[in-house]
């Protein structure tokens, strides 16, 4: 199974979770795993998702990109390995 980390910051408002998740549901990709907070009035996700049958994110990426700049937010896909290389303590 490949694993990717899909991230989501931003000004909390109503329907992010709807639409971020519609997005991976029209695109057939699994969420393994959430996790979602507010700090004050900041939104942040995190999702572990699976991408088995994803060839490419950057279609993936394109797509999320598009809701984040509907939305207001930033959101981000990276394979599971990249993003645990990149934040390695």
């Amino acid at each position: 199974m490949r694993r990717a980390v899909v991230s989501v910051v931003g000004k909390d408002q109503v329907g992010i979770i709807a639409k971020v998740t519609t997005v991976l549901s029209d695109n057939e990709i699994n969420i393994l795993d959430i996790s979602q907070t507010i700090l004050q009035d900041f939104f942040t996700m995190m999702m572990i998702v699976d991408v088995t049958e994803i060839e490419n994110l950057d279609s993936l990426q394109e797509k999320l990109g598009i809701t984040g700049e509907e939305l207001s937010l930033k959101i981000n896909i990276q394979l599971e390995e990249i993003f645990q290389a990149m934040h390695r303590v």
